[in-house]
């Protein structure tokens, strides 16, 4: 066998995050090309790292599998599509692991926004910030038609400044008007005026979800791929570009912002409300 030269361990390398935590349960109909991702990561799908990295290998998956041409996002939680980031990912953390975090909301956006693939949000609960964001980089919105399921960009109420490639994706679905109000007040939007707005496309019975999501993106997917796809990234291309060179900057500027201490004190404050509401 010769000499084997034993070699001293070298750095620990941090440890892959797991593909399958299963916070995303995906299932592909291949004889449709279309997949589905529920989310569920009881109790409020919160976008967390571990959350964020799985949503975004799945998505790539999806992407390389030649059998896939849509997908279908919706939630396995009862009440909420997603509350968006996870708090807890934003405070009391080293600045090393706030700039993972935020690297990993960026991906998701970047590939979501710029998927190939037709993407269809079917909106079974209340979407607040970082949900409304999923939504609103899909191709198209459903959501149930229940005035007690709100949907919008908050984070004004929460002391937290929704950074420009938010504003932007926002502003291209709602106009600019709507989103400056808003934004500015942090609005959650109950779904019939989410309708009003054109924040979502359309609303139907809980129990017609699916069915609708399916019937819509049949719609979409009837036309040849190569065609809409350009057609997407010409409507795109601009806010993903605008992101891509500008990435380095806004996870500073996330940083810098979240680390402040009376923006540690908000989220602290917001945190215990959270807990007496349980």
């Amino acid at each position: 066998w010769g000499r084997a030269t034993w070699q001293p361990p070298g750095p620990l390398l941090p440890p892959c995050r797991p593909f399958s935590n299963n916070k995303i349960l995906v299932e592909l109909d291949e004889s449709s090309g279309v997949a589905t991702m529920k989310f569920k990561s009881p109790p409020v799908n919160s976008l967390s790292l571990d959350f964020l990295t799985e949503f975004c290998i799945s998505l790539e998956k999806l992407e390389n599998n030649r059998a896939c041409r849509g997908v279908i996002f919706t939630s396995a939680v009862p009440r909420i599509f997603s509350s968006g980031l996870d708090i807890t990912e934003m405070y009391g953390k080293s600045k090393e692991h706030y700039a993972e975090f935020w690297r990993a909301v960026q991906e998701m956006w970047l590939r979501l926004y710029g998927s190939n693939m037709v993407t269809v949000a079917a909106v079974n609960g209340s979407s607040p910030a970082g949900g409304c964001l999923i939504a609103l980089s899909c191709d198209y919105r459903i959501m149930v038609e229940n005035p007690k399921f709100s949907i919008g960009l908050n984070e004004a109420q929460l002391g937290i400044v929704a950074p420009f490639w938010f504003k932007d994706t926002f502003v291209n679905v709602v106009g600019h008007r709507v989103a400056e109000c808003s934004l500015q007040l942090g609005s959650l939007h109950p779904a019939p005026e989410a309708l009003r707005f054109g924040l979502v496309d359309e609303l139907v019975a809980e129990e017609k979800l699916q069915e609708k999501a399916a019937a819509i993106m049949a719609q979409w997917l009837a036309l040849p791929d190569h065609a809409r796809q350009l057609t997407k990234s010409m409507m795109r291309k601009a806010v993903l570009d605008r992101l891509v060179s500008h990435r380095e900057e806004d996870i500073e500027n996330f940083i810098s912002f979240i680390s402040k201490e009376s923006i540690q004190k908000s989220l602290c404050m917001y945190m215990e409300m959270l807990k007496k509401k349980k």
